[in-house]
């Protein structure tokens, strides 16, 4: 969802959240808090979303340092006069490349047509994250 603040939007059928989450005394994180909070205000499970005003959303844990990077710089925007924090384009594209589908590779094409990258910092995040051969891969 992030990506149509930087490109047209793309077919999706769910919002992604990323979420920073302690570990419990077992190493495990849960989500069992956010879908505990969820129920109680009356919003419903549905497989791995929880439906939030017709919406399916997925939490995500942040699952390693490139997005709790990309988590901790993400700009605040607003939104229909509500403000949330979006993920940077580049972080968009370093964490599509990670992922490596092919709709991540689509995603990658458009966020590098239509996102106002900064080029500098784009490269810069690919080497300190290892993706730069990923990079010429996709984009040569």
């Amino acid at each position: 969802m992030a990506a149509t603040f930087y490109a047209e939007p793309f077919l999706t059928f769910d919002l992604d959240v990323f979420v920073l989450l302690q570990a419990r005394t077992t190493g495990l994180i849960s989500l069992t808090p956010i879908y505990e909070a969820l129920r109680t205000r009356g919003y419903r499970e549905e497989q791995e979303c929880v439906v939030i005003e017709d919406v399916p959303v997925q939490f995500l844990p942040a699952y390693n340092s490139l997005v709790e990077e990309a988590l901790a710089e993400a700009r605040e925007v607003d939104y229909e006069g509500v403000p949330m924090r979006v993920l940077r384009a580049e972080h968009l594209i370093a964490i599509c490349l990670q992922s490596g589908r092919g709709k991540d590779r689509e995603r990658v094409r458009l966020l590098r047509e239509q996102g106002q990258l900064d080029p500098e910092y784009l490269a810069d995040l690919l080497r300190r994250h290892k993706l730069e051969e990923k990079w010429k891969a996709w984009t040569e």
